[in-house]
């Protein structure tokens, strides 16, 4: 099973729930049809509570409650699994034939590869269909048909601490929009005593999602346009290149390969870092200090694009429940029900009618750097059912690049191109 978003994970949007899978509901423990002609549809989905906060077990129960009271005719199965559990337990119900109609977690791929799942136009109705921001319809597609139906989203930006920045004699009105730009920032920073001027964790937590973000601002990445993977490509070579410089010139924190983002977004927090990729999971923790959010630097000039990460819904054709499940599913992804989704939990919309609804809400002025920027964000490879093992390779192996740059991207091309025989 390929969950290659979150999980302590790729993404980290602001996941990590109680431990444990949480009870099934009190909808039943079977699915299929009664004798009255009521069907019912079992629904996994993935715990985003924090600690017992926010659970995401109380949003689904309302929002099924919901559901069943206009569709008497049909009954939601729900399941909530904490994230460390989900790919585990989602993979023993497959392998044992016992499939979800409707399955909410980080991937599709394998699933869509297998012939497990319905196209999503045979679940979504039409107006639900081209409601998605297209650049996230597209990344759930696999050989030109859409299986992975976007959840939730995140996108990353170039994050500064404006007190540090006056700290160094820098303007934090006029944040770096190049890669020299970044160079001069840190160096100012270094001299004004700033511990960590540019926070680059390639720790193996979010590795891959780190060294993404930097590669893309130099028109690289894991793959080609063709969807063949050129880790080793020219530009992702100067990308690391350019990373290690700053390493060897101390304007990072010690030994970035051994660091990981959230230890690096606590210390963004207490002040020590002035330059970090930051994430909207952060907004709760630096509601009281003085930051600005950015486009993130190129090589040359200001990023057109940035890092975009998301979870995804998937129909499981086996139950033969498709009509239940369309219904479900326009339901669960009304707008009101996906802008309440996206608030409590500091996420960003995958719809273009929530996206217009935050971008509107005054009370989440907070978000709207990120709205701006998710429309033109750039995805992992999602649809290549390798991806999650090469992922996991690049998460534990790519900080060695900065030591030796071509020797471990070679060394990462070999071993996805193994991977994809």
């Amino acid at each position: 099973m390929a969950v290659p978003l979150m999980n302590p994970r790729f993404l980290l949007l602001s996941a990590v729930g109680v431990a444990g899978a949480l009870a099934l509901s009190a909808c039943g423990s079977g699915s299929g049809s009664s004798a009255d002609g009521t069907t019912t549809i079992r629904f996994v989905a993935a715990d985003y509570g924090s600690n017992g906060q926010h659970p995401t077990q109380a949003y689904w129960q309302g929002v099924i409650s919901a559901f069943e009271q206009q569709n008497p005719k049909i009954k939601v199965n729900l399941q909530v699994i904490n994230w460390n559990d989900l790919d585990t337990q989602v993979k023993t119900m497959v392998q044992n034939g016992n499939q979800p109609d409707v399955l909410q977690t980080g991937g599709y791929a394998d699933f869509a590869k297998n012939g497990l799942l319905y196209a999503a136009q045979d679940v979504l109705s039409g107006p639900t269909a081209i409601d998605f921001i297209p650049s996230m319809a597209r990344t759930g597609e696999q050989d030109g048909t859409q299986y992975g139906i976007p959840f939730v989203s995140s996108a990353r930006m170039f994050l500064i601490n404006n007190a540090l920045f006056r700290k160094a004699g820098l303007d934090p009105a006029k944040p770096p929009r190049t890669w020299d730009d970044v160079t001069a920032a840190a160096t100012a920073l270094k001299k004004a005593g700033v511990e960590i001027p540019l926070g680059v964790p390639l720790g193996k937590e979010e590795a891959q999602g780190e060294s993404f973000i930097w590669m893309l601002e130099n028109h690289g990445g894991y793959q080609d346009a063709n969807g063949h993977y050129a880790i080793n490509s020219q530009a992702n070579v100067d990308t690391f290149t350019q990373l290690k410089s700053w390493v060897d010139a101390g304007l990072t924190e010690q030994s970035p390969a051994a660091v990981n983002r959230t230890d690096l977004t606590k210390d963004f927090a207490s002040g020590k870092v002035g330059m970090l990729n930051g994430f909207p999971g952060q907004l709760a923790d630096l509601k009281d200090m003085d930051v600005t959010w950015s486009a993130m630097p190129g090589k040359d000039t200001a990023g057109k694009t940035t890092l975009g990460v998301g979870d995804w819904v998937m129909a499981f054709k086996k139950g033969g429940h498709k009509d239940q499940i369309r219904a479900f599913l326009d339901f669960a992804y009304s707008k009101d029900n996906t802008v309440r989704f996206a608030k409590e939990y500091n996420l960003l919309p995958v719809t273009q009618s929530a996206l217009t609804a935050l971008q509107a809400d005054p009370d989440e002025k907070a978000l709207q750097p990120f709205l701006q920027v998710l429309p033109t964000a750039r995805f992992y490879p999602l649809s290549d059912p390798t991806w999650p093992a090469v992922s996991a390779q690049i998460k534990t192996q790519i900080g060695s690049a900065l030591t030796d740059p071509r020797k471990t991207l070679d060394a990462l091309q070999q071993a996805a191109q193994q991977a994809g025989q």
